[in-house]
């Protein structure tokens, strides 16, 4: 007979272990009611198909009652009508269904989010950058304006449109800087931000996060939806101390006293950048050949050595200089084995009421000097000073030397200008201290 709700409530409740067909005119044929003990039972269907009998599970008689399991047999018999195998059916679904969990939990295994690849970036490059610098800046860049626009996004999700709402989001005015879209408001920045973003994007397809062409390259991309930044971007150059003021202002730094003053006293008279300062050690002084010899690892392009020609003023302050059994550096930090900090010169440069200038801006102070106030210096010659880039590719080829004689006599005509008494310009009368030419 057919089985009831009552009956099938009965019967689990009693718990004696056995089969129940649900027969007659309301029933299924062939579905089963099979009770293992009093808190286990389920629903079952037996059918043939190919002369061979099979029996097929229909899940809990906890979680479907007795017209659910109906129903479910029912759909199974409407499959055997068209000569379609249930469990056949069952168990490609259900290999799909694994196959497709697989592979979502292989892809949620291994994604990242911008945020995450670009830590990774840093973290696997740092060693490389010759600047502790560089690190802070990337970071300092990326967290301001690329993460919270995609920094917990899926890297492999980063495209096009998102690489533009960074670079086209809107900044407020700062430190001179207009307010406005980023790429226009701030183009040097912004620009290092998309080239920042190419290298991690990059680094995200080799390490296998995501594939495709890259949405942050420049040439036949964004340089179609953005202008050029060389049209948008004014050339800011670093506020500098006109070299007429140069010998009061060395005067006034030689009383000073102090690691600062020394470094910033070090720095002008060898035109170094502020970096190559900082970094020095002793081992690249060479005091009996009056020679700083900085390796290509520590220069700005990092292609070549740099030989600095050390003048008399130079060879005197680095012998005064205080030295620590275990601090390799010419200048040395507060912080036990760490040199000078970066902001020392700087402030040097407040205290002594020059808030408006930068370090850096004493290169251009030399060149200044260099050009307008020596004969026979040459521009090739002025510019291996700075450790520029001499001529075109052409010329760089053909010229295999540094030029350290005649940048040696340069070197020494900067120091002598430098310690040379202040005097009062004149509207009408151009000096020339021969004695430098």
């Amino acid at each position: 007979m057919s089985l009831t709700i009552k009956r099938v409530a009965k019967l689990m409740r009693g718990g004696k272990p056995g089969r129940h067909l649900d027969s007659g005119n309301t029933g299924v044929r062939g579905l089963y009611l099979v009770v293992a003990n009093r808190r286990a039972a389920h629903w079952e269907l037996r059918y043939q198909l190919n002369g061979h009998g099979r029996w097929m599970g229909l899940g809990s008689a906890r979680e479907f009652n007795l017209g659910q399991a109906r129903e479910r047999a029912l759909e199974h018999r409407r499959k055997l009508a068209d000569k379609t195998d249930p469990l056949t059916v069952r168990r490609a679904e259900r290999a799909t269904a694994a196959a497709a969990k697989a592979s979502q939990q292989a892809a949620a295994a291994k994604a990242m989010t911008f945020k995450q690849c670009a830590e990774a970036y840093i973290a696997e490059n740092q060693a490389a950058w010759r600047n502790p610098r560089h690190g802070k800046q990337w970071h300092s860049t990326l967290e301001t304006f690329a993460c919270p626009v995609i920094g917990d996004l899926n890297v492999a999700d980063i495209d096009t449109p998102l690489v533009l709402k960074v670079l086209r989001q809107k900044v407020e005015a700062e430190r001179g800087h207009p307010a406005g879209p980023l790429w226009t408001a701030r183009a040097e920045t912004a620009s290092r931000l998309r080239g920042r973003i190419e290298s991690i994007l990059a680094w995200a397809k080799v390490s296998g996060y995501r594939g495709g062409d890259n949405p942050a390259r420049w040439k036949d991309h964004l340089e179609e939806a953005l202008p050029e930044r060389a049209k948008i971007a004014k050339v800011e150059h670093f506020p500098a101390l006109p070299f007429e003021e140069l010998p009061a202002f060395m005067a006034a730094l030689r009383q000073r006293e102090g690691v600062a003053a020394r470094a910033l006293e070090f720095t002008i008279l060898t035109a170094a950048r502020t970096g190559e300062t900082l970094g020095a050690p002793w081992s690249e002084i060479d005091l009996a050949a009056k020679l700083w010899t900085i390796p290509a690892e520590r220069m700005k392009k990092g292609d070549r050595e740099h030989r600095v020609p050390l003048a008399a003023p130079v060879i005197e302050l680095l012998e005064n200089l205080h030295t620590e059994q275990d601090n390799p550096y010419l200048f040395i930090g507060t912080r036990a084995g760490k040199g000078l900090s970066d902001a020392a010169m700087t402030s040097m440069l407040k205290r002594m009421g020059h808030g408006d200038i930068t370090t850096h801006g004493f290169r251009s102070t030399f060149m200044d000097w260099a050009h307008e106030r020596t004969i026979g210096f040459s521009k090739p010659v002025i510019d291996m000073a700075l450790a520029h880039v001499v001529g075109d590719k052409v010329e760089a080829a053909y010229r295999r030397g540094d030029l350290l004689a005649k940048r040696t006599r340069l070197m020494d005509s900067w120091a002598k200008y430098c310690a040379s008494p202040p005097v009062k310009a004149s509207a009408d009368v151009v000096s020339i201290n021969r004695a430098q030419q």
